[in-house]
């Protein structure tokens, strides 16, 4: 092979080897590598009327393993309410888009937001419901705070550990 082949050669192997690269870089910088797995845990949902519940809750984050994709299932109960959220989230440069659904008040919509480090801060659209929602990922504890708007239920923060 001649020095220009060799050249050629090694430019082929670069360009094929720079979009692995960016999806390993992707990957590490993504906050979903650090969810995946379950989690367990609880805490509690607030009401307009001033009450609390304790809240007993599950999370199953699977990841993808470009580390940009997320499906996400939680579900949690109380004495007087249970949900069950479904979605599929992607990351890309810090943004996150997706979708989700809940099946106990036939609910879904959309959800975007950002991600930077351990954190992520969204926004999650439907027809009749939307919420903030900031999720803290350190180490194998999480935190989830949900600011629902236009319900009964003015707030629901979640403490989850690692199984």
């Amino acid at each position: 092979m001649t020095g220009y082949g060799i050249a050629r050669a090694g430019l082929l192997m670069t360009a094929l080897c720079l979009p692995c690269r960016a999806d390993a870089a992707q990957a590490a910088a993504s906050p979903f590598v650090a969810m995946a797995g379950t989690w367990s845990g609880g805490g509690t949902l607030s009401t307009t009327d001033g009450g609390q519940e304790r809240l007993r809750c599950r999370a199953a984050y699977n990841v993808a393993a470009s580390g940009t994709e997320l499906r996400l299932n939680l579900r949690c109960a109380s004495e007087s309410y249970n949900f069950d959220l479904t979605g599929d989230v992607e990351y890309r440069g810090g943004a996150i888009s997706g979708s989700w659904s809940e099946a106990t008040r036939n609910a879904s919509g959309t959800i975007s937001g950002r991600a930077v480090g351990d954190h992520v801060d969204a926004a999650a659209r439907g027809n009749n419901f939307s919420a903030n929602l900031s999720l803290t990922t350190r180490g194998s504890r999480q935190s989830i705070s949900i600011r629902p708007q236009g319900t009964n239920v003015t707030g629901v923060s979640l403490a989850l550990n690692r199984r």
